[in-house]
């Protein structure tokens, strides 16, 4: 990992990015102190499976029933 500063980020970010993209993490900061992280994107997430959750999530019978007068009310403060 390699932290550069601001001025150095806005004059070399093309050579920065071609690290970033052979796998390297840059950190950029304002006077020593880091401030955001270029790193490099994996390729695609997993695959999002329907139904994958099955089994694992549980409601509640009335979890659609109205709130609490006293629920609203906070809503309205």
């Amino acid at each position: 990992m390699r932290q550069v500063n601001i001025h150095e980020a806005k004059t070399h970010l093309s050579r920065l990015l071609a690290r970033v993209q052979q796998g390297e993490e840059i950190i950029i900061a304002k006077a020593d102190v880091p401030i955001a992280r270029l790193s490099p994107i994996n390729s695609r997430p997993a695959a999002r499976v329907p139904g994958s959750a099955k089994g694992k999530i549980a409601m509640t019978g009335d979890f659609d029933a109205p709130l609490p007068e006293s629920v609203l009310e906070s809503f309205e403060e």
